[in-house]
């Protein structure tokens, strides 16, 4: 089937538009986001096993970050390679199965990421103001439920979402992104699309808007907490039990507000690309570096474990 506007409503393969049409600029960002995702990989494998290595960090915290260094690992490997083959390839088609495959496991595990930070917002909660009971409320059942419950939310609202997304006729199968994005399918619908937008904003509100507000409300009362801790070294430490999730909570969720908020200057297509390179690509990467140069815990267990394989040479 060929490009461009179909009469027929069955649609075998897409063609995806990418980045840029320029030879020169597409090896540049292939040697870019290649070297990205490796990072992307290395660092979040690097958590994982650093949380599986050290017995002090066998803790709801460090639980709550080996289940979104994972997810973060998936949620790259969902869209990158593609993407990367894309970048070598004069044509860049991907089959509609695949496309279908793509958007779902995408948007659930971008789901599951906002989720598991609005629970490890709630650790952090029961950290700070109940530090003699957390243990008994942030027991091992919870902690497997919280996280079971994000999954399974995150990987339910996806179907929901993908199946109204490819049941409707498509007259196109030129798909103006780098990926197979809701909106950027959607724009190939022969009807009206308003249901599905209303759909997407339904989805948006229940996997960003909400976690975000369990983060806003959690970190208003640790503020509180904090403020009420007398001594500055007490503070200190209560801070820095949240310092590494805030700062990712911060980069997460200030790009979704940044995305419905920000200036509307570039184009809606245009910012849809952004926002899906921040998420696919450099978040995943960002994570793990975070985690790891803003924590004392897990520095001191890298430092542990250097000294370990010292000790063994």
């Amino acid at each position: 089937m060929g490009r461009g506007n179909r009469n027929q409503t069955r649609v075998s393969e897409f063609f995806v538009l990418g980045l840029s049409n320029d030879w020169g600029t597409q090896i540049s960002l292939f040697v870019l986001f290649l070297a990205m995702y490796l990072v992307t990989i290395i660092g979040n494998v690097f958590i994982l096993l650093l949380i599986r290595l050290d017995s002090r960090l066998h803790i709801p915290m460090y639980f709550f970050l080996s289940v979104l260094s994972f997810v973060d690992v998936c949620y790259a490997s969902s869209i990158t390679p593609q993407m990367l083959v894309h970048l070598l390839s004069a044509l860049k088609s991907i089959s509609f199965h695949g496309c279908v495959l793509q958007l779902y496991s995408s948007l659930a595990l971008g789901g599951v990421e906002f989720l598991l930070l609005g629970a490890m917002a709630y650790d952090r909660y029961v950290a700070v103001c109940h530090p003699l009971h957390y243990t008994v409320i942030m027991h091992g059942r919870l902690c497997l439920g919280l996280a079971a419950g994000c999954l399974v939310a995150g990987f339910m609202n996806s179907l929901m979402e993908t199946i109204i997304t490819f049941r409707l006729p498509l007259c196109h199968d030129v798909i103006s992104h780098f990926a197979c994005e809701t909106l950027a399918v959607l724009r190939l619908a022969c009807v009206d699309i308003s249901f599905n937008k209303i759909m997407v904003a339904i989805s948006g509100f229940l996997v960003i808007m909400l976690p975000c507000l369990l983060v806003l409300f959690s970190y208003e009362r640790i503020v509180a907490a904090i403020l009420c801790i007398r001594s500055t070294q007490g503070r200190s430490k209560a801070f820095g039990t949240c310092a590494s999730h805030l700062t990712v909570v911060c980069v997460c969720f200030g790009a979704s507000i940044f995305t419905y908020f920000g200036p509307k200057s570039a184009s809606l297509e245009e910012k849809e690309k952004m926002v899906s390179l921040f998420y696919a690509v450099v978040a995943p990467m960002l994570n793990p570096m975070i985690y790891s140069l803003r924590n004392k815990k897990v520095m001191a267990a890298f430092r542990n474990l250097l000294e370990k394989f010292r000790k063994k040479g």
